[in-house]
């Protein structure tokens, strides 16, 4: 796997700051939220959409503070504190104990397998396992779909593993990961394949394949 994308730091929060609505809408839809690219866009900017519910305006007011983070904090230390603090945000007034390791067993939709209940210090070795990765690109895949799997919080795994990616990404001009509302069910199921296997070579080939973004300035 190769970096698709070389930009600059700032070139690639540039682009991050011209698409955050759009990731934001991808990722509610990720999450059954039946929003348009319009409503995202009302909602990010302070207004209000009658039509959704209260939980799913929450859902996508954190999103956005949660991106807004991640961009002021893009050379933050890319560990297990700053995985908290983005699940923080993604999980308030949402979830419980938004920001805090998962201390009960879960139930995943789609599949009867059951993610073991988290061991800190396990994915802060795991983490720092991935850093070596050489290839920028293939390190923030790679610990997307660790997270995802790891279930580290007790819910907002899949967004707060996204946005934990994309600060890498970002932060080392590789581009943006969002996943295509059009390849919202392929996502899930192989999503679902690797939970169920633990082989996440297929669900990191179709990330990279179909779901990252950047810009190629003629002089990178």
């Amino acid at each position: 796997m190769n970096d698709k994308y070389n930009m600059t730091k700032e070139q690639n929060i540039f682009l991050a700051k011209r698409c955050i609505v759009d990731c934001i809408w991808k990722s509610s839809h990720i999450e059954g939220i039946d929003v348009t690219y319009p409503e995202t866009q009302k909602l990010f900017d302070g207004g209000n959409v009658a039509r959704l519910r209260l939980d799913e305006i929450q859902t996508i007011n954190n999103l956005k503070h949660a991106w807004l983070f991640i961009l002021n904090s893009i050379d933050a230390k890319n560990d297990i504190n700053l995985l908290k603090s983005i699940n923080s945000l993604v999980g308030s007034n949402l979830i419980d104990r938004p920001g805090q390791m998962r201390v009960y067993d879960v139930t995943i939709g789609g599949t009867n397998w059951k993610p073991d209940l988290p061991d800190e210090n396990n994915i802060e070795k795991r983490l720092a396992d991935f850093n070596k990765i050489e290839c920028i690109t293939e390190r923030a895949i790679t610990i997307m779909c660790y997270l995802m799997r790891t279930q580290f919080f007790s819910d907002g795994n899949k967004r707060t593993a996204m946005l934990f990616a994309n600060k890498i990404m970002i932060q080392n001009g590789k581009g943006v990961i969002s996943i295509p509302v059009e390849e919202d069910i392929n996502f899930g199921e192989k999503l679902t394949k690797y939970y169920e296997t633990n082989n996440m070579e297929d669900l990191k080939q179709f990330i990279y394949e179909k779901c990252i973004n950047g810009i190629v300035y003629p002089n990178n």
